[in-house]
């Protein structure tokens, strides 16, 4: 029959390119290269991207469910293996209660369908308030502020940097993560755009990344300080009379701000953060000057002990710079699946608290930098069993160390996972999803950071063998089981489909208000999985959507899929606030009373600052993506390598010279790293790539056990978070070197 060609989005970062695949007669993946006709990537890839035929053929890749049998774990039937997670679990709950299962949702399921789709239903079904994601290791504080700023967590603006001529970045490097709550094709080219239209980019980072090469303009900042430029940027534009907000009527908190700056003097913050205030002062005249500009912190901005304050200056940047929801500023995203017409409740935090630490929930959870704590302490409500869905706790929480050694003394532990890895070799049941290539693709999370709207679907490419579930199936077998009931997947399919229409069709504003649910139920594709008809209903009942049928020329997953097979461009971002705010007052909170509380504790900091010798900070590669690609060969090659980055003048004091070994030490634990000494990095800094430390026994990860690395995150501190969010500090932590 000969090599044939499909489409479809790589799942293997938050860029969203398209990717066109050759596969021989036996469906493997043969070359991979990009997709030139998608509208949004335009033929960018990635070295990850270009690997994903290597990833979808990986041989310590699961395709048969295992469970544990004594020390190691063995193939299972899939009816086995469920019915052996529903009777576990209702053990668990009948003996001890709800509260006593916990689930952990790790980054990877925000780069598949099934994920969001399913992940709320698992842990409804369980009845539990013992949540976990990987978003307290990472984004939290960017949900937090955009809650309180905007009413909504998920609302998160972007740079429109297809359109900016002045671009602000703080913590991010997406010349080699390829970008992070800005999903853009082509960052770096997007960067070298501005550059060339004549704008400029100015970055600011403890090292001299990629990105910060590329850019025309690098701020060294020591780790852990951002908020204190943050705030003395905000100090000079009102010093200065250069607020310019645009959003008459729609901001509340001014003068509020104003008096909170008042204290961040750009002298008095220069020696805290190594910027000379001259340079600070500078800086926030040309954001003010500018006549498009945009500011955007990532997740050096987040990590970090003020990582909330840091998320909530960077938009209130935007907002006195007169550029959010604004052409070339920071603007809101409208992604083709969500609906415009459900107005949500104001956020609010702490509906409940945690057992140990009484930590607030955030966003409907708990931080995972509590996690070790809550199955360790005993007592009621002692967690006794855990679900994880992607993500590798074992190596990314903050004192790994201390959790990897608590999850083995759970009662049962059940993971959806491709790998037995760090994290699953503790599970008593393991789930593997299909390969890439056998799995349908739409971002569901990603398309609603993107710097233009756009929408794609990707089929299945290869047909999955007989008696293989899909991961849908698979988190739908798992709610079931999670509920204490088996039964037919699509049961519960059926059940949301049913009930968001009928919701749809009694909300005033909804598309389909005042029609009958029943009737649209049989609109939607009888011929398509159970999958695809929820996004067909959530596409349909959508912004750009056909109102089931009100509008001809709208979208539907068929349209989306027969016509558009590269993707659809829907345009660029356009101004939307009037959609998105649902704060109580119908106003941005320019200074929410949470976040002008914790200036305080800012201020204090402030005073009594007093850095340590040495502090450590994390570090991205272009070939990695966290823990999950180093089994590929392709990407542990070169310099994706787990090395100790230093300067190169702290290691000349110290007596260290390239390759040796140095051990790192803090508060939880000590691990030994080769040394790289490099001017890349400011002095009393040093750097480590996190995701490595592959050497725990039980595990089926050839490939990355040859290159093991160690774990960053054996000397990250778990007591160490950032208190309106929860988020853990892996930015900025005090450690020591020694000579080995």
């Amino acid at each position: 029959m000969g090599d044939r060609t499909a489409f479809r989005t790589c799942p293997l970062c938050e860029a969203l390119c398209g990717l066109e695949l050759t596969l021989d007669d036996g469906g493997a993946v043969t070359r991979v290269r990009g997709d030139k006709d998608d509208p949004f990537s335009k033929g960018f890839l990635c070295p990850k991207g270009a690997t994903l035929g290597v990833l979808d053929g990986d041989p310590d890749r699961l395709q048969e469910a295992l469970v544990r049998d004594g020390e190691a774990h063995r193939t299972a039937g899939w009816d086995e293996a469920f019915e052996m997670v529903r009777r576990e679990l209702a053990k668990v709950v009948e003996r001890y209660g709800r509260d006593t299962v916990a689930v952990y949702i790790g980054n990877p399921t925000a780069h598949s369908v099934a994920g969001p789709l399913y992940g709320a239903a698992i842990v409804k079904a369980l009845g539990t308030r013992n949540l976990y994601t990987a978003s307290t290791a990472d984004q939290m504080p960017k949900h937090v502020s955009c809650g309180h700023m905007f009413g909504d967590p998920l609302a998160i603006p972007v740079p429109d940097l297809d359109r900016t001529g002045h671009l602000l970045m703080l913590g991010a490097n997406p010349l080699e993560s390829n970008g992070s709550l800005a999903s853009a094709p082509d960052f770096p080219g997007r960067l070298k755009a501005i550059r060339e239209r004549g704008g400029k980019v100015v970055v600011v980072d403890p090292r001299r990344t990629r990105t910060a090469a590329l850019a025309d303009e690098h701020l060294f900042i020591r780790p852990g300080t951002d908020a204190f430029l943050l705030m003395a940027l905000v100090h000079t534009l009102f010093a200065e009379e250069l607020v310019t907000v645009r959003l008459d009527g729609l901001v509340n908190g001014l003068d509020d701000l104003r008096a909170l700056a008042v204290d961040f003097a750009p002298e008095r913050v220069a020696s805290v953060t190594g910027i000379p205030a001259g340079t600070i002062r500078r800086t926030a005249r040309e954001l003010a000057a500018a006549d498009r500009a945009a500011v955007y912190g990532r997740i050096g901005t987040c990590t970090q002990a003020f990582g909330t304050l840091n998320s909530w200056l960077v938009d209130v940047l935007n907002v006195l710079t007169g550029n959010l929801d604004r052409p070339g500023g920071a603007m809101f995203p409208r992604p083709a699946h969500a609906p415009v017409y459900r107005r949500k409740k104001p956020f609010t935090t702490g509906r409940w608290r945690s057992r140990v630490r009484d930590l607030p929930e955030v966003n409907g959870e708990f931080p995972v930098a509590t996690l070790a704590d809550e199955i360790e302490t005993p007592g009621e409500g002692r967690i006794r069993a855990l679900v994880t869905i992607g993500g590798n706790p074992a190596l990314s929480a903050p004192n790994a160390s201390r959790l990897d050694r608590a999850l083995a003394g759970l009662d049962f532990m059940v993971s959806v996972d491709p790998y037995l890895n760090e994290t699953t070799r503790h599970a008593h049941v393991i789930l593997p999803p299909p390969r890439p290539a056998q799995t349908p693709h739409y971002d569901i999370a990603l398309t609603g950071l993107a710097v233009r709207d756009y929408a794609r679907y990707s089929p299945p490419i290869v047909p999955l063998p007989d008696g293989r579930p899909s991961e849908s199936e698979i988190l739908a077998r798992l709610a079931l089981a999670a509920s204490g009931s088996g039964g037919d997947p699509a049961a519960l399919d059926e059940l949301i489909i049913t009930t968001t229409l009928r919701k749809a069709t009694e909300l005033p504003g909804s598309p389909v208000h005042g029609r009958e649910a029943d009737e649209l139920r049989k609109m939607l594709d009888e011929a398509g999985t159970p999958t695809e008809q929820r996004l067909d209903m959530m596409l349909r009942l959508g912004p750009y959507g056909d109102g089931f049928g009100a509008d001809p020329s709208g979208l539907t997953l068929t349209r989306l899929r027969t016509e558009h097979p590269h993707g659809l461009d829907l345009g660029a971002l356009k101004p939307r606030i009037d959609e998105v705010l649902c704060t109580t007052s119908g106003c941005v909170e320019l200074c929410p009373s949470t976040c002008a509380a914790d200036v305080g504790r800012l201020l204090a900091a402030l005073r009594a600052h007093k850095p340590p010798e040495f502090v450590l900070i994390g570090r991205r590669h272009l070939r990695s993506n966290n823990s999950w690609l180093h089994n590929v060969p392709e990407l542990v090659r070169g310099s994706n390598t787990c090395t100790l980055q230093l300067n190169t003048a702290d290691a000349a004091r110290l007596g260290v010279g390239a390759g040796d070994t140095v051990r790192v030490a803090s508060r939880t634990g000590s691990i030994d790293a080769v040394a790289e000494p490099t001017d890349t990095v400011m002095a009393g800094v040093v750097s480590l790539p996190h995701g490595w430390g592959h050497d725990r026994p039980g595990t089926r990860t050839a490939v990355a056990r040859e290159h093991a690395g160690v774990n960053v995150n054996a000397v990250t501190d778990e007591q160490e978070i950032d208190p309106l969010s929860g988020n853990a500090v892996f930015n900025g932590v005090p450690v020591t070197l020694t000579l080995c």
